[in-house]
């Protein structure tokens, strides 16, 4: 009986052995912005270690495959696909280190239970047949897919601590203040998004940029009411520029400059039609450039926050039906009542631009760009007007 009971004992003790093991460890990683353009925002990821080989895993929801056949297409319309990936810690750490760019981790304040949950949907979302997402870039990225995942192990405790609450910012301040390091780019950012970036985001919402999702998660409690964030640790230091600060956009330079460059366009026009005729050409063509690009989005894609841009009644594409003109007058000919005709309706459309930007319905943060752009319409329509 002895060695009966003792059996049964052992045996119990084997099955319950799964219950007393330890639970993994959880911290979110965030690494600082890089100097190519799609590093400029930063990255995160979920860290999960094993307790008993202390194996770091990194998921990283941040994969793509630029050899996909149809990759430049879902790029340019707006349809990406991403996917999650599962690699040790040390790999995933090897570029950031190679580039100088700072990665830090802050440990989480999690149950057993919730350390565990975390693990294991990790795991099941890394496998091939769940692994890919379709990527919105404000919407769904690789930081708020970690952001959520952290959020159901809570039961929605993280969005609502910081639903309430707002910097102030939105998605066009975000994307324009860090892609500001490479010029290209910010002009893409502030000239291509319409009035839906222009919407104040919560800090939930915020959390697109992987280090507005860090800085939220020091402030966050977990289930039991203590901080979540148990310990923040360096990784790699940050040995780039750090990321550039949020600073309120002054139009009064841009109007400036664009009351100069109006005025001197209506003066030499008077006496020297070619010359002007000579710098309005290339700014017609970009212009319209421009302009094609921002309907292309509108009409084209799903990039929704491109959609209703008001920026195409100061960037319109009928800027290239003033080109013949532009090129009669650089012959030293009238350009003709046709160009004179489009010429007002470009330098309506900027003046109504003044009008909408007034309206509270569609609020678009454009101001500087009406203050540069409008009274180079105007000067340029005075320069060619009519004359005896």
């Amino acid at each position: 009986m002895r060695r009966v009971c003792a059996l049964i004992l052992l045996l119990l003790a084997f099955v319950a052995l799964p219950a007393f093991a330890a639970a993994p460890r959880i911290g979110v990683a965030t690494m600082q912005p890089g100097e190519i353009f799609f590093e400029r925002f930063g990255h995160n990821a979920i860290v999960v270690v094993d307790p008993e080989t202390n194996e770091a895993i990194s998921y990283n929801f941040g994969f793509f495959d630029p050899t996909e056949k149809d990759f430049v297409s879902r790029f340019v319309k707006g349809d990406m696909r991403y996917r999650l990936a599962a690699l040790p810690f040390e790999q995933d750490l090897m570029q950031y280190r190679e580039e100088g760019r700072g990665v830090s981790i802050q440990w989480l304040d999690l149950t057993d239970a919730q350390a565990s949950e975390v693990a294991a949907a990790l795991a099941e979302n890394a496998k091939p047949e769940n692994a890919f997402y379709k990527y919105e870039y404000f919407d769904d990225n690789c930081s708020t897919r970690v952001r959520d995942a952290l959020d159901r192990v809570l039961d929605g405790g993280l969005r609502r601590q910081i639903e309430g609450r707002s910097h102030g910012s939105t998605a066009r301040s975000e994307a324009v203040r860090l892609a500001s390091p490479a010029w290209w780019m910010w002009l893409g950012f502030d000239v291509g998004l319409g009035p839906s970036a222009d919407q104040p985001m919560p800090v939930w919402r915020e959390s697109y940029v992987p280090m507005r999702l860090a800085a939220a998660l020091r402030e966050v409690k977990n289930s039991d009411g203590r901080p979540l964030v148990l310990e923040e640790q360096e990784i790699l230091p940050h040995r780039l520029p750090p990321e550039p600060q949020d600073g309120p956009v002054r139009w009064w330079p841009w109007a400036l400059a664009g009351i100069a460059i109006g005025i001197a366009a209506a003066v030499v026009g008077r006496s020297r039609p070619r010359v002007v005729a000579a710098v309005a050409l290339p700014f017609w063509i970009l212009a319209g450039v421009l302009g094609a690009l921002m309907l292309f989005l509108w009409f084209g894609t799903q990039h929704t926050y491109a959609w209703a841009n008001a920026n195409l009644l100061l960037l319109s594409p009928l800027c290239w039906l003033l080109l013949p003109g532009a090129v009669r007058v650089l012959r030293g000919r009238d350009p003709g009542r046709f160009f004179r005709g489009v010429l007002v309706a470009v330098a309506v459309g900027a003046v109504a631009s003044l009008f909408v930007y007034w309206l509270p319905v569609t609020p678009q943060r454009n101001v500087h760009w009406i203050a540069l752009l409008l009274p180079i319409h105007l000067g340029l329509l005075q320069a060619f007007r009519a004359r005896r």
